[in-house]
């Protein structure tokens, strides 16, 4: 079946970080305490917020608490905020929706960070439609993810590309029965619109 619709995840894919967050969240840990657990900690607390169902700043506050981390929320938070979507991707993006293929931002995120990307920066004029785990209750790797993503379009999965940087997010979105490969910014755009024209897209 011809593909009618393609699905860009976020992180990776369209956009990159600006600073090496890792490192700058392991900065924050008082000496002596395993920095790298403490970053463990803050993604594990941020998963019921990517899926909508709680709240990212609260879940922050309680694990910099847990740390005795005394470097300041709003610092902290600060860098979810820095990245930047690569103005050749985006390009990329609008010259296959020229085509009349239908391109849609399918990308797990807190509400944080789904107001820094929809609200202040405006994604959304780069996609037909953009689909939020945090808007639609469940998230990346979840099948029922895709499922939904592919019901709000209106079209067989079959008729639907995934792409995204991460395998698990890929299977999971194979298991829905769309088509889905990976894709990472560091592999360069060559790459990306040879994987596109692989599915017939582009020329």
């Amino acid at each position: 079946m011809t593909i009618e619709a393609v699905l860009f995840d976020a992180d990776g894919v369209i956009q990159l970080p600006t600073v090496d967050w890792q490192a700058a969240l392991e900065s924050s840990v008082p000496a002596g305490r395993p920095a790298g657990e403490f970053v463990l900690d803050l993604m594990a607390s941020e998963a019921p917020s990517v899926a909508g169902k709680a709240d990212f700043r609260e879940a922050v506050a309680e694990v910099l608490a847990r740390w005795n981390v005394t470097t300041p929320l709003e610092q902290v938070l600060g860098l979810w905020q820095r990245f930047e979507a690569d103005p050749d991707a985006i390009a990329l993006v609008q010259e296959l929706r020229a085509t009349g293929v239908g391109c849609h931002l399918a990308t797990n995120q807190q509400a944080y960070r789904r107001a820094i990307m929809n609200d202040q920066r405006n994604y959304g004029a780069w996609f037909d439609r953009s689909f939020y785990s945090c808007d639609l209750g469940v998230a990346k790797p979840d099948p029922a993810y895709f499922k939904t993503i592919v019901a709000a379009i209106d079209l067989p999965p079959t008729a639907v590309l995934f792409v995204d940087d991460n395998q698990a997010n890929v299977d999971g979105a194979r298991e829905a029965g769309l088509h889905a490969e990976q894709f990472h910014l560091s592999s360069g755009l060559p790459e990306l619109r040879e994987l596109l024209q692989s599915y017939g897209l582009l020329s």
